[in-house]
């Protein structure tokens, strides 16, 4: 008989993590310069073995706690294929699985649809529906999804007509970042990462009504520390050099985790956007 080792499972960004995909920056580059952050940096060199250590030492640590790390083929034709979680997120039992909104990241997609039917596992292609993970972030029965440069109203619509008992809010922010989770991220039922200024006041006000926000700095929004990744129990992983994200999280009573991905978060993500959670709970 048949039997089906992986299954598809997430109700919020911080149940714990069970089982996660990734994919290692083989052949990462920032030639494309597609973000901010990849300007930034561009003059600065990129070192891909140095990338891929670092890739390597947070995939280590991820297994140290007990998560089963998937690792995606890597393709030389998909130099941000590492940012896997922009590809798709989970949602109930199910995988939905985005469509790329720039050409250097179509075709994405395909790799994560054919691991999936390869493991029986269900998913729904959102195509035609320009949406990306990194804009969808799942608190429960509330979805916030960024509406952005890489995810258009008309998506958000769909999901609102598709999934009608969760409350989806659409949340505009402004088009100097790349993604939802480059200035908020929610942490816990209690507690979430912001940089203020960048989204609708409106939603703003309602996200200071509903989480302890812990704020974050203009010099550490640059170096990604919205961006963690939480796997449950209060465990967080988070960079080094964002020392006072780490310590409001710590006088949160957070377990902060801190692995070194200086040279991955040259092309414009971290913990976050470097994973796509297959399986919390």
């Amino acid at each position: 008989m048949l039997t089906n080792k992986y299954k598809a499972g997430c109700k919020t960004e911080y149940d714990t993590l069970r089982k996660v995909i990734l994919c290692e920056p083989t052949y990462m580059n920032i030639d494309s310069e597609i973000n901010e952050t990849q300007r930034r940096y561009s003059d600065k060199g990129f070192n891909v073995k140095l990338a891929i250590n670092q890739h390597r030492s947070f995939v280590n640590k991820l297994k140290e706690q007990g998560v089963e790390v998937i690792l995606l083929s890597a393709k030389q034709l998909f130099p941000e294929q590492v940012f896997t979680r922009d590809i798709g997120f989970t949602l109930g039992q199910t995988v939905y699985v985005a469509e790329m909104a720039t050409d250097v990241r179509r075709g994405e997609d395909e790799v994560l649809k054919q691991w999936l039917a390869e493991q029986h596992v269900q998913f729904q292609n959102l195509q035609h529906y320009r949406i990306e993970g990194g804009d969808v972030i799942i608190d429960g029965s509330t979805i916030y999804i960024g509406q952005s440069d890489r995810t258009e109203h008309k998506a958000i619509k769909y999901i609102q007509d598709l999934l009608p008992h969760y409350e989806v809010i659409s949340v505009p922010f402004t088009d100097t970042y790349l993604h939802l989770d480059c200035v908020f991220n929610v942490l816990s039922p209690t507690e979430a990462l912001l940089y203020p200024g960048e989204i609708d006041e409106e939603i703003e006000k309602h996200l200071y009504s509903r989480y302890n926000i812990i704020e974050v700095s203009k010099e550490e929004q640059f170096t990604l520390g919205t961006n963690v990744l939480s796997i449950g129990d209060k465990k967080v992983f988070s960079q080094p050099i964002n020392k006072n994200v780490n310590k409001h999280l710590r006088d949160y009573g957070y377990d902060v985790i801190e692995v070194d991905i200086s040279e991955i978060i040259k092309s414009g993500g971290a913990f976050r956007c470097c994973t796509m959670p297959l399986l919390r709970g």
